[in-house]
């Protein structure tokens, strides 16, 4: 009993460590000796080069405070007029939106009956004339070279999917939210991972795909997780442009992060569980254990956390010995960390804050998505416009 438990312990210790930390060191040791060259990152665009037609498409629900002003960042981007286009797909929007959105300049505004982000996104690509189409959300600004930069991917024929950096900008200062901090360290795993083979997610910020590369998926399903891993199944790549960047603004409070990334683990569950994600077929091998590393274990790592205390538990209880007394006080002391971070808000705490609240959207979206299912619909985030 005790040796299984220990068993049980020390895998979880070790996939809970592995997916953290370990697989970014992994990746980059790998990149020093196998990595594609890495380009500058804000290395001169070659203004001869002849660019392909583009259309960027906004999806927007009841977004009449800032389409004006996305629709205004939009047309003011760095690309060739006659060979770009700005589509703004109204889901069921009961605001002004599609009328600023028209008032702002954008080429073609669809008002849409309400099915959900994913639809609005079909329906624009297939009244789109871009031979690449590109997506972007309301509250996204992206720099004036970004457009340039994205679509500069697809100089290689192999890339079919390819996603920018976002920036989250703080809503105010000394903000609780430590999603900054976790993302810029995502983005140094996605960079890692794009030079030694294909990203394993996107964002929803600004991303592009090749017409003909677009997929039609499950209206559940979001884009940024779906797309990358079903392009490469497809025999294409998926690539990170870090010189193609946008901003926004983040959740400024950890409970609506909270609430936020429950929402989406709602969305991301169905793409891992039924979405294909699961299935090895089409993956290369390095590809296969780069999506196990950093979607599934990382997805599931409530479960292991969950069952490493529950077995040091255990084994402080059968009295396993003075290491199990360090590990329990250890797991205690992340959760009691985070509980103080409420009353102190300095940074360590925070961070301990963040990373328990967020690890338990994880099992808090499941629980969304086995008890009532997914909509389609979305709602806007707290604080983010």
């Amino acid at each position: 009993m005790r040796s299984a438990l220990e068993i049980v312990f020390w895998v979880c210790c070790a996939a809970i460590v592995w997916t953290q930390l370990g697989y970014a060191v992994a990746l980059a040791a790998l990149a020093r000796v196998f990595a594609r060259p890495q380009s500058k990152p804000r290395e001169p665009i070659n203004p001869s080069q002849p660019l392909p037609s583009l259309s960027l498409i906004v999806a927007a629900h009841d977004e009449e405070p800032v389409i004006a002003a996305k629709v205004q960042n939009a047309l003011a981007l760095d690309y060739p007029r006659e060979l770009f286009e700005v589509i703004v797909a109204c889901d069921g929007c009961e605001d002004g939106t599609a009328e600023r959105a028209r008032q702002a300049g954008a080429d073609l505004v669809l008002e849409l009956a309400r099915g959900g982000k994913i639809r609005a996104q079909d329906t624009a690509v297939e009244r789109s004339r871009g031979e690449i189409v590109a997506f972007s959300d309301a509250n996204s600004l992206w720099e004036p070279d970004a457009a340039r930069r994205l679509v500069s991917a697809f100089a290689d024929p192999h890339v079919g999917y390819a996603c920018g950096q976002v920036r989250f900008v703080q809503a105010a200062a000394g903000g609780e939210n430590q999603e900054g901090s976790y993302w810029r360290y995502e983005l140094a795993v996605r960079a890692l991972e794009s030079r030694l083979s294909s990203i394993t997610a996107g964002n929803g910020a600004i991303y592009a795909t090749r017409r003909d590369s677009y997929i039609v998926v499950d209206p559940v399903m979001g884009h940024d997780l779906s797309f990358p891993f079903n392009i490469v199944k497809r025999g294409q790549r998926a690539v990170y442009v870090p010189s193609a960047r946008a901003g926004e603004k983040m959740v400024p409070s950890i409970l609506g992060e909270f609430q936020r990334k429950r929402r989406m683990m709602s969305h991301t569950w169905p793409i891992v569980l039924r979405g294909g994600m699961l299935s090895p077929r089409g993956y290369p091998p390095g590809y296969a254990l780069m999506i196990f590393s950093h979607r599934i274990l990382r997805y599931s790592s409530v479960w292991l956390h969950l069952i490493a205390l529950a077995a040091n538990i255990a084994l402080v209880a059968l009295g396993g010995g003075p290491v199990y007394v360090v590990t329990l006080a250890l797991q205690l002391a992340l959760v009691l960390a985070a509980a103080l971070a409420g009353v102190l808000q300095v940074r360590p705490l925070l961070i301990a804050r963040y990373y328990v609240l967020t690890t338990g959207s994880l099992a808090a979206g499941f629980w969304d998505w086995m008890r009532h299912g997914t909509d389609a619909a979305w709602e806007v985030a707290e604080g983010t416009r």
